[in-house]
């Protein structure tokens, strides 16, 4: 069998208690290190909480490579721990899949997720969310405008804009950088951006949330990962006063 844990947002104490009990009973445990991360904790502490193997798989292990994965999962139980929830990534959607086409059992138990974080956060309503999108660090000469094209499009709807900011092997993109990205792809543009909000370590004890203007929120100290980034479309009274309350936010 190949079941999906969810880990929740930030540390060890965020996983279900029936994410827990499939981790007790697993043969075999895998950690998928690459579409979020637990930065309230390391794999070495996981090892130590869980009392067993614990082995790191990236992108390329899961999409290439998912052979030792259902190989454990044929033989035993095997447990596929991801940051947040499970079946927020793709990867992962085709993975369950692949282990169907050979027969193999699965199971999801679903963790918290910053898809529903960020409204209890930033009191910006759930059905007023449209289309996600990600900003990655420019490679060379590629700089994809699809993040812009989707706030804008977003906008043009009266909808908000979660925005994934890139998350790497040795860097995490923070609120700032995704601004000054966002800010360099308007250039030229004539759609503009009067308002974000950003919220970093959610999750955790300590979470930062601020919203204002781009100059506004490159000026706060977000502190250390994981940041997202939200573009409001127009704010209804009771999300605007919930910003006002909960992340400084002073209507111009």
């Amino acid at each position: 069998m190949l079941i999906f844990v969810g880990l929740g947002l930030y540390d060890l104490d965020d996983i279900s208690i029936k994410g827990l009990q499939a981790i007790e009973k697993a043969d075999s445990l895998f950690l998928e290190s690459y579409t979020s991360t637990l930065t309230g904790t390391t794999p070495e502490l996981m090892r130590e909480r869980y009392k067993k193997p614990l082995t790191i798989v990236k992108r390329h292990d899961v999409e290439l490579n998912p052979e030792p994965i259902l190989a454990a999962a044929e033989r035993g139980t095997a447990v596929f721990l991801t940051g947040g929830d499970p079946m927020v990534s793709t990867t992962h959607a085709d993975l369950r899949i692949r282990a169907r086409d050979r027969g193999i059992p699965t199971k999801i138990i679903h963790g918290s997720s910053i898809v529903s974080a960020v409204c209890g956060l930033t009191g910006l309503q759930n059905y007023r969310f449209g289309k996600s999108c990600s900003i990655p660090y420019p490679v060379h000469n590629w700089f994809p405008r699809t993040p812009l094209d989707t706030i804008l499009s977003n906008k043009y709807q009266n909808l908000h804009t979660l925005v994934y900011l890139d998350i790497q092997e040795n860097r995490f993109m923070s609120v700032h950088e995704g601004i000054e990205l966002l800010e360099q792809l308007m250039d030229g543009s004539s759609g503009t951006i009067p308002l974000y909000v950003g919220v970093a370590r959610a999750g955790s004890d300590t979470p930062v949330v601020a919203a204002g203007t781009g100059n506004e929120l490159k000026s706060i100290d977000f502190g250390p990962p994981l940041h997202i980034l939200i573009v409001p479309a127009s704010l209804h009274e009771i999300e605007q006063e919930y910003l006002r309350y909960f992340a400084g936010y002073v209507p111009q």
